[in-house]
């Protein structure tokens, strides 16, 4: 190869001897008809490389089943390395053709060698790329921060990347280099400071599952509530519901709290704990003919027989004077209520009745006392959720009048009069 390279370019200068141009003349006038001959070879090895391994990449990604080699054509791989061919056929030539330029050629040498190691960088990012998107088409990686491995990755080849390249220019050993480094680790740690705690937040995120790429998150400090579609080294971006994107830092993932969905969507129900407020003075005992209305209601009605019949062997028991209702053990319109809910959401369609199903009274408020329910829906789907629990409910605020009770309302301070002068 050198004797081949030795011949294609050093056929100039002997030549312009010969016919008496002066030394510096044939040195310069030779210099130029060789970077014009390397110049015009290097773009045809260029274009022959470019045309056959695109091709034969194309032929390949055509026949094969895997993904990945379409990926690498997509990402266009091939296209790159067909840059990096002529470069090191530039790389081998310099030497000779800037044989009596001893400056320009030291110069000229480790610009190439830099362009040829920052080509083949960005050769291996366009793997990793094809990679990445490779792995995130595999169910099982398809959660995973894929980015932040490839950027952790990429960043400790850049880190070399930037040590040869300074070592070249200033001609500098990589052992002075690493020890410069170390002497001023403090400025670098405070410049990548980010990246740093990116990374570290990035590697206990993925070791601790603690969210993965489609969970549904909620973050109020950044006013992200929707799904996660990356998670790179820097940042988590999250897709919300209102189609809007919130970039999270990714250390905030391990600094402050945030709520994960991922357990309540792998769950058997999405749970209902919603509640009403009930006026104290609307409560009250009830009395045997009451009763006996109420059992028309007929997902109560047997509760009633029941109910009363212990009660009424109780009173009977223990004497109790019934011309006073207060006395002995009664029935109120609130507990009542409460059964009746509790009847009608065990027979909901829309609930699972293997999770806790609940209908109970809670700490009583100014505003009255608070009646809620505390159950589970089938479908977690957001629309069908919304629809189930709105379902019960106008059926909660519809029931209620039939046991004679109320709902606090906050008054409006409007008039109750009006047309008086």
């Amino acid at each position: 190869m050198h004797k081949l390279v030795e011949k294609l370019f050093g056929w100039c200068y002997p030549l312009l001897k010969k016919l008496d141009f002066g030394e510096t003349i044939s040195a310069y006038l030779s210099l130029a008809v060789n970077i014009f001959i390397l110049s015009v070879l290097s773009y045809v090895i260029y274009l022959v490389f470019r045309f056959v391994l695109v091709r034969t990449m194309i032929i390949l990604a055509r026949r094969t089943k895997t993904k990945f080699d379409d990926l690498l054509v997509s990402n266009k791989t091939a296209k790159y390395i067909a840059h990096l061919i002529p470069l090191l056929f530039i790389y081998k030539c310099v030497p000779i053709i800037l044989e009596n330029f001893v400056y320009w050629e030291s110069i000229f040498g480790k610009l190439v060698e830099i362009y040829i190691v920052l080509l083949s960088l960005w050769i291996i990012k366009t793997i990793f790329n094809a990679l990445r998107d490779h792995l995130k088409l595999n169910p099982r990686y398809s959660d995973k921060p894929i980015d932040s491995y490839i950027q952790v990755i990429m960043i400790v080849l850049w880190i070399f990347a930037f040590i040869f390249v300074v070592s070249k220019i200033f001609d500098i050993t990589t052992g002075t280099m690493l020890g410069t480094f170390g002497a001023i680790s403090a400025i670098i740690i405070l410049i990548f400071r980010d990246t740093i705690l990116g990374f570290v937040a990035s590697v206990q995120v993925s070791l601790n599952d603690m969210v993965r790429i489609g969970d549904w998150i909620t973050f109020d400090k950044f006013g992200a509530d929707g799904d996660v579609i990356e998670i790179n080294l820097a940042t988590v971006k999250v897709r919300n519901f209102d189609n809007t994107t919130t970039t999270i830092p990714t250390y905030s993932m391990i600094s402050d709290s945030f709520r994960n969905w991922r357990g309540m969507l792998n769950s058997d129900g999405r749970r209902i704990k919603r509640h009403i407020l009930i006026k104290a003075n609307s409560i009250r005992f009830l009395d045997e003919n009451e009763l006996q209305e109420l059992k028309k209601i007929q997902l109560v009605s047997d509760y009633i027989d029941l109910r009363q019949t212990e009660i009424d062997k109780f009173n009977k028991t223990h004497q109790v004077d019934k011309s006073v209702l207060i006395n002995g053990r009664n029935m109120t319109n609130f507990g009542l209520f409460r059964k009746y809910i509790t009847q009608y959401l065990s027979q909901y369609p829309g609930l699972n009745k293997d999770m806790i199903l609940l209908c109970r009274q809670l700490q009583p408020t100014p505003q009255g006392i608070p009646l809620e329910i505390y159950t589970f829906s089938n479908d977690k789907r957001f629309e069908n959720y919304e629809y189930i629990m709105a379902d019960i409910f106008d059926h909660i605020f519809a029931s209620i009048r039939f046991f004679d009770l109320e709902i606090y309302e906050l008054p409006s301070g409007k008039s109750d009069f009006v047309g008086i002068d």
